[in-house]
């Protein structure tokens, strides 16, 4: 991934924290018919390895678990916030107008080598976790153990496990760090009129590195 230094995010929580708000993840291998994507909802577990886990599940009619090179790394793309950024925010379009379009975003891609768990109890461990980080802020969450045992059995013969010992992961948030203060307060001012509730988190971490310190 192409990064600029003042765009970098090296810190592993703030890696893992993105994973774990944005857990659909692009699962990216290749194969015989070189590569193949599929979008997959990934549970992170962080304490597993140096670097995190990843754990998901793929139906067994999917072919991207059997049609894998294993000496080669997965890539999972993790996609965070992001916003179009007119010109139009900038105070130095009001300057001197030599400014142009731009995106922010911010992102999270992971690498290391596929196992296959070809096993019902990690299955049902991964699916109840999974299923746990999304239902708990519910006020009736739902859970695995409510549905019938024999119905939950059949399903797990359907998909096949996954799992990712994450060996090298980068981030990138690019937020108009490297414009200047006052082009910053215009994005996020801008950005804050939204309706859209991507675009309001996107001010927010526009407000938040705009702060921080540059190297």
């Amino acid at each position: 991934m192409y990064q600029p230094p003042h765009f970098r995010e090296d810190s592993l929580a703030v890696q893992h924290a993105l994973i774990k708000a944005h857990p659909l993840g692009l699962l990216v291998t290749f194969g015989s018919t070189g590569l193949l994507a599929n979008p997959l909802p990934f549970v992170l577990d962080a304490e597993a390895s140096p670097m995190g886990t990843l754990k998901t599940h793929l139906s067994r009619a999917n072919a991207q678990w059997q049609d894998f090179d294993p000496d080669q790394d997965a890539l999972v793309v993790f996609q965070g916030p992001e916003a179009y950024i007119t010109p139009s925010w900038y105070a130095a379009k009001r300057e001197h107008g030599k400014v142009v379009p731009t995106w922010n975003y911010a992102i999270v891609q992971a690498r290391g080598r596929i196992r296959i768990k070809d096993d019902p109890d990690w299955l049902r461990q991964q699916i109840a976790a999974m299923t746990e980080t999304q239902e708990n802020l519910r006020s009736e969450p739902w859970a695995v153990s409510d549905a019938p045992p024999p119905f939950v059995a059949a399903q797990l013969k359907g998909i096949v496990g996954v799992e990712i010992e994450i060996t090298r992961i980068e981030g990138k948030w690019k937020v108009s760090q490297n414009r200047s203060e006052a082009d910053r307060q215009g994005v996020a001012e801008g950005l804050r009129l939204s309706q859209e509730d991507e675009a309001h988190r996107m001010a927010e971490m526009v407000d938040a590195r705009g702060a921080r310190p540059r190297e």
